[in-house]
């Protein structure tokens, strides 16, 4: 009987250490993240603007909680792919230009992101982000070594196939990229594209589809696209 009491006293106190853990560790989260988007409040997501509509369509009104209709002005699947790939490039180190990819299966199911940035195990502040150099060296200037979005965005893929998938960029691929596209299969690239003179393209390249998509979000002009 003392023996079964102690057991119960010990899986009791593990209990609670295990509750306290984790309201700790979520306390410490929340401590991290505020004091790592200084002036941000709300974290990196301040600059999404999102609709608030409700099923009756006035802005910020309080919803009728007999009202059985679905919410307006929810995101389409274009603009809430092109944000998740605007999300990605926030995450890039390069000072000149930030590219995010969102590889999506046809159940609109995320596969893969990525965005533009050295390779794994490299040092960002040893090699170059320069564009160009003074002596005109190629291996003193980022390209010979960063790894775009789309390239990105294939490695980290989550299954072994990516055929028929399609991809979400911020950017117009590059002649690189649109080759890897082709090889992986991608049936469609979406890019973001902020020039609305030019037409969007629907002719089929290598095999894939091509066109433009308008996306107005607040987290674009924070991104350096040219």
């Amino acid at each position: 009987m003392a023996a079964r009491l102690v057991a119960y006293t010990a899986v009791a106190g593990i209990s609670v250490g295990v509750v306290s853990l984790a309201w700790w560790c979520r306390s410490r989260c929340r401590v991290v993240w505020r004091s790592e988007t200084p002036g941000k409040p709300e974290g990196a997501l301040k600059g999404l603007a999102f609709s608030t509509k409700s099923s009756a369509g006035k802005e910020g009104g309080k919803v009728d909680p007999r009202d059985h209709r679905p919410r307006e002005g929810f995101l389409s699947w274009d603009d809430y792919f092109m944000a998740v790939a605007y999300l990605s490039a926030q995450r890039s180190k390069d000072p000149h230009k930030q590219v995010g990819a969102c590889i999506v299966s046809n159940e609109q199911i995320i596969l893969g992101i990525g965005y533009n940035g050295f390779p794994r195990g490299c040092d960002d502040a040893q090699l170059p982000w320069a564009k160009c150099s003074d002596q005109d060296q190629l291996l003193d200037t980022k390209y010979p070594y960063v790894c775009h979005a789309e390239m990105n965005a294939i490695l980290n893929k989550n299954q072994a196939s990516l055929s028929q998938a399609k991809l979400y960029v911020t950017m117009f691929p590059c002649n690189e990229c649109a080759k890897l596209l082709i090889q992986a299969g991608i049936k469609e690239v979406i890019f973001h594209e902020d020039k609305p003179s030019l037409p969007a393209s629907t002719q089929p390249r290598g095999g894939m589809m091509v066109r433009a998509t308008s996306f107005a979000c607040t987290m674009q002009r924070t991104c350096k696209h040219r």
